[in-house]
């Protein structure tokens, strides 16, 4: 099971990073153009992950700063957001892989955001949490076919097939 994570991790690292090269050829006015995504730009979309990213980070280690909107601008410029994603994504691949079997199969608990204590069996939190990246990314894939982009293949397939994921295909 652990390998399974391992893999989504690394898969999340290297799909935001094809991601962020995309964008960074938008320009200011482009990175925050509402074109009816769920939160509307790339800048809210990629914002939006990385708040979401930090709430369930500091839900599975207690540690980490967490925004309590996850709608929330983080960062408005690109650099920087791009900085702050990669940091996570380290973070993300740092903690699955200094997890045991034990741990990972296991249960935690956290508070929602309207107040509530939640326990829960850690593999189905955790496949929500890679998928939730998975459907963002979608989305914001969509802002770059919109905008006029070239597209951005980010199929598990073609990372498994790549340097970095041949270790997990």
């Amino acid at each position: 099971m652990k390998q399974h994570f391992m893999m989504f991790a690394a898969y999340n690292q290297w799909a935001n990073g094809r991601l962020y090269d995309a964008a960074a050829d938008l320009d200011e006015e482009e990175l925050g153009r509402d074109v009816g995504a769920f939160f509307g730009s790339m800048l809210g979309t990629l914002n939006h992950l990385l708040a979401v990213d930090r709430v369930w980070m500091k839900r599975f280690t207690g540690e980490g700063d967490a925004p309590s909107n996850t709608a929330a601008i983080l960062y408005r410029a690109l650099p920087a957001l791009k900085l702050a994603r990669e940091a996570e994504d380290r973070r993300i691949v740092d903690w699955v892989s200094g997890m045991g079997d034990k741990a990972i199969a296991g249960r935690f608990s956290y508070m929602t955001v309207d107040m509530r204590t939640v326990s829960q069996r850690l593999p189905p939190a955790l496949s929500h949490f890679f998928n939730h990246q998975t459907h963002h990314r979608g989305q914001a894939h969509m802002v770059l076919t919109v905008l006029g982009r070239p597209s951005v293949p980010l199929d598990l397939m073609l990372f498994q097939r790549s340097e970095e994921g041949r270790a997990y295909a």
